[in-house]
């Protein structure tokens, strides 16, 4: 199945901890049907010390699912889903709420 969401997409959460949050997708794991978003579903590791680090607690992001995000609709800012159509003989993905072509 063609991939929805890419890596550079600004999504809005649906679902969980994070639900409302905006963010730019950063990496997408499609084995996995994950995705890691700027910002959300931030953890905290905890890091040893190195010659190079100093170590610590270090939040960074972990994987939030396909399922629970959305693409932001570039015309009206709110979450869309996303679809497929031809476009001068090249398939891109537009946004269903405002027909608006996402990649040109």
């Amino acid at each position: 199945m063609a991939a929805k969401l890419k890596k550079g997409d600004k999504v809005v959460v649906l679902a969980g901890r994070d639900k409302g949050n905006e963010g730019e997708i950063l990496k997408v794991l499609p084995a996995e049907n994950r995705a890691i978003v700027s910002g959300v579903n931030m953890v905290v590791r905890h890091q040893r010390q190195t010659a190079q680090s100093q170590g610590g607690r270090i939040s960074k992001e972990a994987t939030i699912d396909l399922s629970n995000l959305a693409l932001v609709d570039p015309k009206t800012g709110g979450a869309t889903r996303v679809g497929f159509k031809m476009v001068d003989g090249k398939k891109v993905r537009f946004a269903k709420k405002s027909g608006e072509v996402i990649d040109a």
